[in-house]
């Protein structure tokens, strides 16, 4: 069988209106907002790190994550502490607080999320989805 060429922009258009669509539906199940959930899930993998190593890590300006963080101290999610190897430099790590706050969130996100997959999708598509999320991975490293 011969495959037909990939149109890649109209499949990188749909993509983008697909998970922009995922994306906002998730936000609608999320108690945070997507760089707040997505710093504190950053922490909670990776543990402490600087404000610059997060904005980095996100690909955003320090100055915005700088604001993200400091939101979520006022909201005593997170913590600030002295750097052990530069006592110049502060690191930023989950408090008691923020980590049941994620787990809480989690259960509530991925619950929705799981259920639908669960419902919604064959099991032949189920596989095609597992896949497709390490392609996806793989894109965002790029």
């Amino acid at each position: 069988m011969v495959r037909k060429k990939t149109d890649t922009a109209r499949v990188a258009s749909d993509l983008r209106v697909v998970l922009g669509q995922l994306v906002r539906r998730l936000r609608a199940e999320h108690r945070f907002s997507l760089s707040q959930g997505s710093v504190l899930g950053r922490l909670d993998r990776e543990g402490p790190q600087s404000v610059s190593d997060l904005a980095a890590a996100e690909r955003v300006r320090p100055q915005s994550m700088a604001q993200t963080v400091s939101d979520l101290e006022g909201d005593g999610l997170v913590e600030r502490r002295p750097d052990p190897s530069d006592k110049r430099s502060k690191l930023v790590s989950l408090t008691v607080e923020g980590d049941e706050a994620l787990q809480a969130d989690r259960r509530h996100r991925v619950g929705w999320l799981a259920a639908a997959i669960d419902e919604d999708l064959s099991a032949e598509e189920q596989a095609v989805l597992s896949d497709a999320v390490e392609l996806l991975r793989r894109l965002t490293e790029k």
